[in-house]
């Protein structure tokens, strides 16, 4: 299956805790308590799993923190799609809303080694 995306999708594993989610025109729902598990990022969004079922359309605030760096990530993250994976979790598609241009560092630096783990483990394959 050919990536169609605009930006590379890695895989990746953070925990998060969702506590608050709201909408625009100021609807809120508190204390989800909904733990999940991102599974991959791109410069545009994440995809995360959980056993919650959380809206389409509603945002949360969000504190990404990756493990290989010292970097971090204040973030609001809107819901974009779900389905259901036969392992019974929710999958959910998210994009970033109004992330700024200075992290594109944080992702160069994702996708540089991503793309040289891919080529070293092609080359092994080979």
């Amino acid at each position: 299956m050919t990536e169609q995306r605009k930006n590379i999708r890695m895989p990746i594993r953070m925990h998060l805790e969702v506590s608050d989610i709201f909408k625009q025109d100021n609807v809120k729902v508190s204390n989800i308590n909904a733990p999940i598990e991102v599974v991959d990022i791109c410069r545009d969004g994440i995809g995360f799993v959980t056993t919650s079922m959380l809206p389409i359309g509603f945002y949360f605030n969000s504190r990404l923190e990756f493990k290989n760096s010292n970097n971090a990530i204040n973030c609001v993250i809107q819901i974009i799609r779900q389905n259901r994976r036969e392992d019974g979790l929710n999958h959910y598609g998210c994009t970033f809303t109004g992330m700024p241009a200075v992290f594109d560092y944080i992702f160069e630096e994702m996708e540089e080694e991503f793309r040289k783990n891919k080529a070293e483990k092609n080359a092994q394959a080979e």
